[in-house]
């Protein structure tokens, strides 16, 4: 999701039109657009768990959007593991009459759209949002950035394969508060904030421009 001075693309980089701007200065990671998601889930068997619950809170500009914050249950016909109803709470009749998984599907796709998925641990969000996608007849393009890599490299932690700094270590370790643990929504605004406070520290130590694109290299 690139972005570049006098044309505009999707892809990596979202941001606004080049002709609009004032002055000429090359854009930074502020010209494009976010969406942080986290989900609740079944589980985490990437193949057969399901999604219970979803946050996204938009950026724009650099700032948290957070009137535009979207909170849903997801009906499922699935039991939660003993692991995910401790961590979630959310029971099987607690989504008798939320919105189906299509449904949820139509909400995040578009509000995905223009917008560079941003996640913590994001191969989970990654890997269920693609089997929703595809499950429902769509194809599921999004750039991700992952806070916990970006995480792992501003606070000098080693993590070992499939492995992630842990959310709240993270917050904390940065000195943000914390949101609601295990809720989506509150999960999804302390995901939100980290990934602004790491943003903000990266550039401070590059010499050159940090761009969105530059964010989804780092998160790989």
């Amino acid at each position: 999701m690139t972005r570049k001075l006098g044309w505009r693309r999707r892809g990596a980089d979202h941001g606004r039109d080049a002709s609009s701007e004032k002055s000429p200065q090359a854009p930074n990671w502020r010209s494009s657009n976010y969406l942080v998601i986290d989900l609740e889930t079944t589980g985490l068997d990437t193949c057969n768990d399901h999604i219970v619950s979803y946050g996204a809170v938009p950026i724009r500009e650099g700032r948290i959007m957070a009137s535009e914050a979207t909170y849903s249950l997801v009906r499922s016909e699935r039991e939660s593991t003993e692991a995910a109803l401790r961590t979630h709470c959310l029971r099987k009749q607690d989504l008798a009459a939320a919105p189906s998984i299509d449904d949820c599907v139509d909400r995040l796709d578009e509000l995905l759209r223009g917008h560079i998925l941003v996640a913590h641990g994001a191969w989970i969000e990654h890997s269920f949002l693609r089997r929703a996608f595809k499950c429902s007849q769509r194809l599921f393009t999004s750039d991700v950035i992952d806070t916990a890599k970006l995480a792992s490299l501003v606070l000098d932690v080693s993590v070992g394969p499939n492995q992630s700094i842990a959310l709240e270590y993270a917050t904390s370790r940065m000195g943000l508060p914390v949101h609601t643990p295990h809720h989506a929504l509150g999960d999804a605004m302390t995901t939100a904030n980290l990934f602004l406070a790491l943003t903000s520290n990266l550039e401070r130590r590059r010499e050159d421009t940090l761009t969105g694109s530059r964010l989804i290299t780092l998160s790989t």
